[in-house]
C-alpha cells in the first residue's frame, strides 16, 4: 500500500557511473572502523584466536541486509526510516531517543582515541579525550553543509589509513596466519605455541571457546559495521546525497557558515507505473552494489587486515586482556618488524579513525535525538528552520555529558565502548523487528523486499534477541 496524502514527485534517473554514489556507505564504514574493527575484534582475536572471527562475517552481514532495508524506504519515499517508524507507531519516537542517548552517551571513541596517544606523551586521557569530544563539535558546527563535511572526512581518513594498513599487513603476516583466519570463518581454532614453546592463547576450539567473556564477544559481532540505531541514520545519509526520492529533501547547514535549506521531515513518492518502477529498479541495483563493495567489502577486508595484524603481533602476550594493551603490544611489534616509522603511524590512524568515529557518533546520535524529537512536537514539525537549531543543541548536549563522564568516571576505554554496543544489539534486535513490516505495509507491492531478504532479516532478529538474553542471563545468573 502506499502512503496516504503522501506527494508524489518524480522519480529521477540514477547516476550512470557508480562513483557519482559513494559517500553515505563510507560514513557507515567510519563508524565501523573505530568500533568492531579497530578496537573488539582485534582485542578479542589477540586474546582467544581466530576461531571466533566468523562472528565478523555473520555480524557484517546481517548489517548489510539491515542497511539495504533502511535505503530501500528512504530511497522510494526521500524521509528517514524514523518519520515510517513514526507512521506505524506514533509513540515509537520516543523509545529512539531514550535508547539512543543510553547506548550512545558514552564517549568511548574518544577516550580509546586519547589512550592510543599515551606513547607520545598524552598521558591526561581523560582531558586529552574531553578535548577530542569538543573538536568534534567544532567541526560539525563550522562546516557548511553536514553531511558534505562528514562524508569528505571519512573519504580522506579510509583513503590514507587503509592503504598503510595493507602496507604493514603485507610486510609481517605470514601464509600461516592467514590460513588460520580462513579457518576461524568457519569457526575453528587450532591450539598453537608462542615462539617460547609454550601453549598460546585457550588451545583448540570450534566457535565458542571458553572463558570468552559473552558481553566483548556480543559488542563485536553487534558492532561489525556501524551498530545499534546508527544503522538508522544511514537513511539520512542517502537522503541528503540526493538518492532516489531524496532529491527533493532539504540537509541540515551550518548555523553560523552555512546556507539555510527547507527541510521536511515528510518525504514524497514516485507513481506507481512501470516506467517508475523499472527506474526504481536501477536505484535499487545500483545502491546495492555500492553498499556491497564499501561497507560489506571494505568493512570486512579491514576487520580481516586488523585481526591478522592482532594476531601476528600481540596474540598471547600475557596483559592483552587489560584494556587496549594489545594496541601497544601491536605497534611495539610492529616497530621491530617494519620500522618504529610505521610503529608509531599505526598508533596516529588508529587514533584518528576512533576519532572520525566519535564524530560521527555525535552526527548520528545528534540527528536521531533531533528527528525523533520533532517527530513527538506536531506544532514544529513542519517548520524546517527548528531543525538545525534542535540539533546543534542535541550535539552539544552530548558532548558536555561526554566530558563529565571522561572527567569523572573511573572506566576503562573499552568498558565503555563494550557497555555502549551490548545496548546497541539490544537496539538491532528491537528496529529489525519492524524493519520488514514497514517496508511491507508502507511501500508498494513491487518494490517490497524479496523472501530472502526478509528471511535473512528475521534471522537477524531471533539472534540479536537470543544473544542478548544469554547475555543478560550470564551476567545476572552465571557463574
Amino acid at each position: 500500500m502506499e502512503i496516504k496524502g503522501l506527494q508524489k514527485n518524480i522519480l529521477p534517473e540514477p547516476p550512470k557511473s557508480i562513483f557519482k554514489l559513494l559517500g553515505p556507505s563510507f560514513i557507515l564504514l567510519g563508524l565501523g572502523l573505530g568500533t568492531g574493527e579497530l578496537i573488539l575484534w582485534p582485542y578479542l582475536v589477540s586474546n582467544w584466536g581466530f576461531g571466533i572471527i566468523w562472528g565478523a562475517v555473520l555480524g557484517i552481514t546481517f548489517q548489510f541486509f539491515l542497511n539495504m532495508e533502511i535505503e530501500r524506504y528512504a530511497l522510494a519515499n526521500g524521509e528517514s526510516v524514523f518519520v515510517g517508524f513514526a507512521r506505524l507507531y506514533k509513540k515509537i519516537p520516543i523509545w529512539f531517543i531514550l535508547s539512543t542517548i543510553i547506548a550512545f552517551s558514552w564517549p568511548g571513541f574518544s577516550a580509546a582515541s586519547a589512550a592510543v596517544l599515551k606513547p607520545f606523551g598524552l598521558t591526561n586521557t581523560p582531558l586529552v579525550a574531553v578535548g577530542m569530544l569538543f573538536l568534534a563539535g567544532t567541526i560539525l558546527t563550522l562546516g557548511p553543509v553536514l553531511y558534505k563535511t562528514l562524508e569528505t572526512y571519512q573519504k580522506i581518513l579510509i583513503f590514507f589509513g587503509i592503504p598503510l594498513i595493507l602496507y604493514v599487513v603485507l610486510s609481517i603476516v605470514d601464509l600461516d596466519a592467514v590460513i588460520a583466519l580462513f579457518k576461524g570463518i568457519i569457526g575453528i581454532h587450532i591450539g598453537s605455541q608462542c615462539k617460547d614453546g609454550v601453549a598460546c592463547g585457550p588451545g583448540s576450539y570450534n566457535f565458542i571457546p571458553m572463558g570468552l567473556p559473552l558481553m566483548s564477544f556480543l559488542a563485536a559481532f553487534a558492532y561489525s559495521g556501524a551498530g545499534g540505531n546508527l544503522n538508522l541514520a544511514q537513511s539520512f545519509y542517502i537522503k541528503e546525497k540526493g538518492y532516489g526520492m531524496g532529491k527533493y529533501s532539504g540537509r541540515i547547514t551550518s548555523l553560523i557558515t552555512g546556507k539555510t535549506e527547507d527541510i521536511q521531515l515528510e518525504g514524497s513518492t514516485f507513481e506507481a507505473n512501470k516506467s517508475q518502477i523499472e527506474t526504481f529498479k536501477k536505484w535499487w541495483k545500483m545502491v546495492n552494489i555500492e553498499h556491497f563493495i564499501v561497507f560489506w567489502f571494505l568493512g570486512l577486508s579491514t576487520i580481516f587486515m586488523l585481526v591478522l595484524l592482532a594476531y601476528v603481533t600481540s596474540y598471547g602476550k600475557p596483559n592483552n586482556a587489560e584494556g587496549i594493551n594489545f594496541v601497544y603490544n601491536q605497534a611495539q611489534a610492529i616497530s621491530s618488524m617494519v620500522g618504529s616509522t610505521f610503529g608509531a603511524l599505526i598508533l596516529i590512524i588508529t587514533s584518528l579513525m576512533l576519532f572520525s568515529t566519535q564524530l560521527s557518533v555525535i552526527d548520528a546520535c545528534g540527528r536521531i535525538v533531533t528527528e525523533n524529537i520533532v517527530l513527538l512536537m506536531p506544532n514544529i514539525r513542519n517548520k524546517g528552520k527548528q531543525i538545525p537549531k534542535i540539533y546543534y543543541t542535541v550535539i552539544w548536549s552530548f558532548i558536555l555529558f561526554g566530558s563529565g563522564v571522561l572527567l569523572l568516571a573511573t572506566s576503562e576505554p573499552k568498558s565503555l565502548i563494550v557497555l555502549g554496543a551490548v545496548l546497541n544489539a539490544f537496539c538491532m534486535f528491537v528496529f529489525s523487528g519492524i524493519l520488514i513490516k514497514l517496508n511491507t505495509k508502507l511501500l508498494i507491492k513491487e518494490i517490497r523486499p524479496s523472501l530472502i531478504r526478509k528471511i535473512v532479516v528475521y534471522t537477524a532478529f531471533t539472534f540479536f534477541g537470543l544473544f542478548s538474553a544469554l547475555v543478560v542471563y550470564n551476567q545476572f545468573f552465571g557463574a
